[in-house]
């Protein structure tokens, strides 16, 4: 029943190949139709009214050839984007081939002709550009799988991807694939072009989104008997893990999105890159699985084989997908700058969550007018006597003016510099910070960069908050959120003094800017 099904998934998805090759047939045949008339014309050698259409229909079928020529040259000219991956060669990981090539195997399926790293929660099947017709694809893996998941989850993960490559094989299959690759790069070069300096560009372009249009259709319904013809295929493959597995990738998602916003983009923000971001959202999924108590037998499954352990210098494979990760996530200026150097998960609090403390400490005196005074009894004093009128708004917008200034300029130096893509890749949505709310958040900065000079505190990483406070160098501290919105809300400072007296905090000493 299984193999009946693999058949006809495949059948479908053939035909469907199929269709969209009827229509670049169709294209052809229609971009040859006036040649074929005026060889009809000239066959015939018929007089009269006939014999006269001979001179124009021939003028005519040239230009149509030479622009279907032109148009066709541009469209097989055009590469299609390929995603940025870290290439992972056999000597760089001899275990992880083996298991892949076993895969395919007992998939009975072509292995791989390659594999890549992604520093993103997904995995596919790849043809790069440039690579000769019937070779088999690249199977791009998520690089948190490697690191979260034990080796035979990975296994399981992976069985219905591996099994792509048995229909990525088929000829017509294949054919279709890279109709649609072509006319889809085709079309993206026509978007930036201009028709009046790129006039074959633009018309290559249109003819593609013709092209593609007509074959929508058939190209996602290829695409979905692919996908239905492998999972079929897998499905006698390490089915009692297939459903760990899948409750894994679920965590895997939520960790690394977590770990990118609160982790990665705040040292991003301030020119440093975490160089092991995959053994840190390994580190956040295991406090988070602690915390909550997400499943039974979690230390047991922490005791089998983690499937980074398949890599041969695995602490470097992740540096470089870290670094990619923060090209793709942020845009890394690529020309030697200074102020952009790898961090340690060790040297993380003192180069990154201090330098952010101080930031916007100093951002919060700038704009207060207390650079050369810059206390918190000043703060207190200012924003007691201006609670509830236009002055605490006019400071809330002048922060924020402030942080999108300094925003956009690093975007901007960013996007300028970041290797194949102009515009950094959104990372997962999180909900947009209201004037007061950067408020509070330079107000709590500047308490704890006082707390971290008057009273012993220190700048700590939590996995899945963030940038915290510590209190004696261990114990967090998570009551300063309550206070300081009691002196922006309300006006009211009584709250957060008695918080800096409980801390040992001298409200009355100069706070470290730099």
């Amino acid at each position: 029943m299984g193999q009946r099904k693999v058949r006809n998934a495949g059948l479908s998805a053939r035909d469907h190949a199929l269709a969209v090759l009827r229509v670049r047939n169709s294209a052809l045949a229609l971009a040859l139709l006036p040649a074929a008339v005026a060889v009809v014309l000239f066959a015939s050698g018929a007089p009269g009214a006939t014999g006269t259409l001979r001179a124009p229909v021939s003028v005519l079928a040239a230009v149509v050839a030479l622009l279907a020529v032109g148009a066709g040259l541009m469209i097989c000219r055009a590469r299609p984007a390929v995603t940025p991956t870290v290439p992972l060669p056999e000597p760089a990981a001899p275990a992880l081939h083996g298991l892949i090539r076993d895969l395919a195997d007992q998939l009975d399926v072509p292995a791989p002709s390659g594999i890549a790293l992604t520093p993103d929660c997904d995995s596919w099947l790849e043809e790069p550009a440039g690579r000769p017709e019937g070779a088999a694809p690249v199977l791009v893996i998520g690089s948190p799988f490697l690191w979260w998941m034990r080796v035979a989850e990975l296994r399981a993960l992976l069985a219905p991807v591996v099994a792509g490559t048995g229909p990525s094989a088929h000829p017509d299959i294949a054919a279709a694939r890279r109709c649609v690759r072509a006319w889809d790069a085709a079309a993206g070069r026509a978007a930036g072009a201009r028709a009046l300096r790129r006039p074959l560009v633009v018309a290559a372009g249109r003819l593609a989104r013709l092209l593609m249009g007509l074959a929508a259709a058939h190209s996602a319904e290829m695409e979905r008997g692919v996908a239905a013809a492998a999972a079929a295929r897998a499905q006698g493959v390490d089915h009692g893990l297939r459903a760990a597995a899948q409750e894994q990738v679920g965590l895997a998602y939520a960790g690394w999105d977590r770990l990118l916003t609160r982790v990665a983009l705040p040292a991003w923000r301030v020119g440093r890159w975490p160089r092991r971001l995959d053994a840190g959202v390994a580190a956040a999924l295991t406090e988070l699985s602690r915390r909550d108590r997400l499943a039974e037998g979690f230390a047991a499954r922490l005791g089998q084989r983690p499937a980074c352990d398949l890599l041969e210098e695995p602490g470097l494979v992740d540096e470089q997908v870290s670094l990619l990760a923060a090209r793709l996530f942020h845009g890394v200026p690529n020309g030697g700058d200074a102020d952009w150097a790898p961090v340690d998960w060790t040297a993380y609090p003192d180069e990154v969550v201090d330098r952010i403390w101080r930031d916007r400490a100093a951002r919060l005196f700038a704009v207060l007018d207390a650079a050369e005074t810059p206390t918190l009894s000043r703060v207190l004093t200012r924003l007691a006597d201006t609670a509830g009128s236009d002055a605490t708004e006019a400071l809330a917008a002048r922060l924020g003016a402030h942080a999108a200034r300094g925003d956009a300029a690093r975007a901007a130096v960013a996007a300028g510099h970041a290797p194949g893509a102009a515009v950094p890749l959104p990372l997962p949505l999180q909900p947009p910070r209201t004037g007061r709310d950067l408020l509070v958040e330079h107000i709590s900065a500047a308490v704890c960069c006082a707390a971290a000079d008057t009273a012993g505190a220190a700048p700590g990483l939590d996995w899945l908050d963030g940038p915290v406070l510590l209190a004696g160098g261990h114990r967090r501290r998570d009551d300063l959120s309550a206070p300081v919105h009691s002196l922006v809300d309300d006006g009211d400072p009584a709250p957060l003094r008695a918080w800096l007296a409980g801390a040992g905090v001298r409200a009355d000493k100069p706070v470290r800017l730099v």
